[in-house]
């Protein structure tokens, strides 16, 4: 998930996905170089749960980061 500049609505968001009834997920949270204390908010509820990976980059948009996920995380199949 690419987040910048989202700590009025981040966490929010992440309470209710992590409400979900289905336990078995990740979440990896992408901050794109956010100027405001979103990093602050995603390393606090990485902190709190194991599912939640985090990701701090320099500013590069939105596709960076979601390329950037995926090469941290996702590993080719052979």
């Amino acid at each position: 998930m690419p987040v910048y500049n989202a700590e009025n609505h981040l966490q929010r968001c992440l309470d209710t996905v992590l409400q979900q009834t289905f336990r078995d997920f990740e979440v990896i949270l992408i901050n794109d170089g956010s100027k405001d204390r979103t990093g602050l908010v995603c390393d606090r509820n990485a902190e709190l749960d194991t599912r939640i990976k985090v990701i701090h980059k320099e500013n590069g948009g939105t596709s960076s980061a979601r390329n950037e996920g995926l090469k941290s995380y996702c590993k080719p199949k052979n």
